[in-house]
């Protein structure tokens, strides 16, 4: 049987867990830990990629589309990313769901990436990571498992989104 004391503590944690519930907080990383689903697809140019070519890597996966205004925000940080730490082994693969490959095209004319970008235009790997919200991005560690998930793009969470690369490049 609880104490009134923990009683109380239970009961005032049920709206902060609603709250984060709610706000998506603890949804984040539901599917951290978990391995990571192998997939195939193109990249823009046709070139066939696999998720595991990159075992023993730490990927960072991000789904996005040309439509996306976070998306916009994201591709300077992962381009600053692959820059600083790909001689480490890290990976950007930014996995892109536009249905016609010009929108795709006619996004990276104006924002640039030094990292991979692949082609999923009817969203079977999306569908696959339950991506509920653009861009969601996924960090992989070397073994192939999900660390962390990333729902949308904020600029003040990129330090902390640097961080978990930082420790799991060691």
């Amino acid at each position: 049987m609880l104490s009134i004391a923990e009683s109380r503590q239970r009961i005032l944690l049920l709206p902060l867990l609603f709250l984060a519930l709610l706000f998506g907080l603890c949804a984040s990383n539901a599917q951290a830990a978990k391995r990571a689903s192998n997939f195939q697809v193109q990249d823009l140019n046709g070139k066939s990629v696999k998720l595991s070519d990159y075992r023993g890597k730490v990927v960072y996966l991000d789904f996005w589309a040309s439509w996306c205004r976070p998306c916009v925000k994201s591709f300077p940080w992962m381009q600053k990313m692959q820059s600083r730490h790909g001689n480490k082994g890290l990976v950007i693969l930014a996995v892109n769901l536009d249905d016609n490959k010009t929108d795709a095209w006619n996004f990276l004319k104006e924002h640039r990436s030094n990292f991979k970008i692949l082609h999923d235009p009817r969203g079977s790997i999306a569908e696959k990571y339950q991506v509920n919200a653009m861009p969601s991005s996924f960090l992989i560690d070397r073994q192939g498992r999900i660390q962390k998930v990333h729902y949308g793009f904020k600029e003040n969470t990129r330090a902390q989104k640097e961080k978990e690369i930082i420790a799991l490049l060691k």
